[in-house]
């Protein structure tokens, strides 16, 4: 019984396992790749890990042609109408995100070896030799990986966005917390 509690557990979290692993070596290439450029080494960024979290969810479902990805002719990606959507689930807004690099890219089954070469031997080559860029976040989705950069400035860091937003978030918040437990000491 132990056994089989055993399989059905591995079986259950082996599609995750696939996922993580193409994304962390991925990672791990990109940068032995800068290195060899002779540029610093990203540095996971977990704003930029949701953006692209949030976008390759946009991908899922969408199947690899030659106006996907990598192979898109610069300038005709697809854009998202629900871009200031997925900006606010991560708490950024455009400011932060102008000097980012978002770069999908379709891989069947996300084969490790062909990975790498999507980024580095396709228009998304200029963004991973720009020693600008010093922040990586990387989701996949089905067949899709995106990566996004984020530089050190203020419009590409990728910082979470503040502002009136967020302190009236914070307030309507606290009002809510508030207004729960003086129901409960009511009842």
């Amino acid at each position: 019984m132990a056994s089989l509690l055993y399989l059905v557990f591995l079986f259950a979290f082996l599609p995750f396992a696939r996922s993580d692993d193409a994304t962390e070596k991925l990672l791990n290439d990109i940068n032995k790749y800068r290195t060899s450029l002779n540029l610093s080494s990203f540095i996971e960024n977990d704003n930029a890990n949701c953006l692209a979290n949030q976008i390759a969810k946009q991908f899922k479902d969408q199947p690899c042609t030659n106006t996907t990805g990598a192979n898109t002719i610069p300038g005709t990606e697809e854009q998202f109408p629900n871009y200031p959507d997925l900006l606010s689930h991560c708490d950024l807004n455009t400011e932060v995100t102008q000097d980012a690099a978002i770069m999908p890219a379709c891989v069947p089954n996300l084969d490790t070896d062909d990975l790498l070469s999507n980024f580095t031997k396709s228009q998304y080559s200029g963004s991973l030799n720009d020693s600008r860029f010093a922040g990586i976040g990387l989701a996949d989705e089905g067949n899709w990986v995106v990566m996004v950069l984020s530089t050190d400035t203020p419009t590409g860091s990728l910082a979470p966005a503040t502002g009136a937003g967020v302190v009236l978030n914070a307030v309507l918040y606290c009002y809510l917390v508030i207004l729960f437990f003086a129901l409960v000491l009511l009842l």
